[in-house]
């Protein structure tokens, strides 16, 4: 039994839910419905949920980083809205959109698998042309500047962004 126990203890993160990182998301996410016009942020939920884990219990990792959120996620919007545009929407344009975030995104330094996730969802559900700066770019700026708040002002919250 305690070899189990071992076995499973190194598994995954070490890191605990603090209550503070729930009402942070409730806060952000909580906004985003409260903004949402369309009705189309009930599928934003799942990659900018993944987001703010990420930068919850993988503050230090350099896909949590500003930059990678920030410019990857909307990278990743904006590929998909430019896609959209040439070929037209659908499930095998939301596949190839997805494949070019995930080969462009690292060679640009902003890998963030969120962003690869966004890049599918202008070609499934047609948000529109400045999705990626109206709703992905506000939302990833806001995200990334309220941790790293919080971490200044939280001794119990991550330490973040990560020095350079």
């Amino acid at each position: 039994m305690n070899a189990l126990r071992r076995l499973i203890s190194g598994w995954g993160t070490n890191q605990r839910p603090m209550p503070a990182g729930f009402l942070w998301m409730a806060v952000l996410l909580g906004a985003l419905a409260a903004l949402d016009r369309t009705r189309q942020a009930v599928f934003l939920v799942p990659p900018f949920a993944a987001t703010l884990t990420i930068l919850l219990y993988l503050s230090a990792a350099k896909i949590a980083q500003p930059f990678a959120i920030v410019v990857g996620s909307t990278t990743g919007a904006a590929l998909g809205t430019a896609l959209v545009g040439l070929l037209g929407g659908g499930p095998d344009v939301a596949a190839g959109a997805a494949l070019l975030a995930l080969v462009l995104l690292p060679f640009i330094r902003a890998y963030h698998p969120p962003g690869v996730a966004l890049a599918m969802y202008p070609a499934l559900l047609h948000p529109g042309p400045f999705f990626a700066v109206a709703v992905v770019l506000p939302f990833t700026v806001c995200a990334v500047t309220s941790s790293a708040l919080l971490s200044r002002y939280l001794c119990a919250w991550p330490r973040y962004p990560a020095p350079l």
